[in-house]
């Protein structure tokens, strides 16, 4: 709103279910603003951590799909064999697949991954922090 008033922004998309209210005014609430003049900022990269990889693979195992808890983190090429704490060698598993998995890489186990770990933007994060997806921002969202 501060941006909006300032003439920095102008409203895109308003959210009709929602008013900002003053002592003597009520304002359209926005869902999508644009800004009028644009300042480069850097794309944030997602930090690796457990609960962000848990996050990108939805809860579930990657080996047999169970959202069963416990659930752990699993090295594909495994740290004895010169694996890496990267986006594309940490993958969420349960328990049981974790350790009939053990020190091998899953073609050595028979197993197969359900699909190809890979760093995820930071735009795929933003329905799990803001909860709900306002249809209204998907064309701006490139999630279309």
């Amino acid at each position: 709103m501060t941006l909006l008033f300032l003439m920095k922004a102008e409203i895109v998309v308003t959210n009709d279910k929602r008013k900002v209210r003053s002592i003597r005014s009520i304002f359209a609430c926005p869902s999508v603003i644009r800004l009028r003049r644009y300042i480069h900022v850097p794309v944030k990269k997602v930090e690796l951590s457990r609960k962000n990889i848990l996050r990108r693979d939805n809860h579930q195992c990657q080996y047999c799909g169970t959202p069963k808890a416990p659930l752990t983190i699993d090295h594909v090429l495994p740290k004895s064999r010169a694996g890496t704490d990267t986006w594309e060698n940490l993958v969420c598993a349960c328990v049981k697949c974790n350790t009939k998995k053990g020190n091998r890489t899953p073609d050595e186990a028979g197993m197969k991954l359900l699909k190809t770990p890979r760093r995820p933007s930071h735009v795929t994060f933003i329905k799990n922090i803001g909860g709900e997806l306002d249809e209204s921002w998907k064309p701006y969202l490139f999630m279309t």
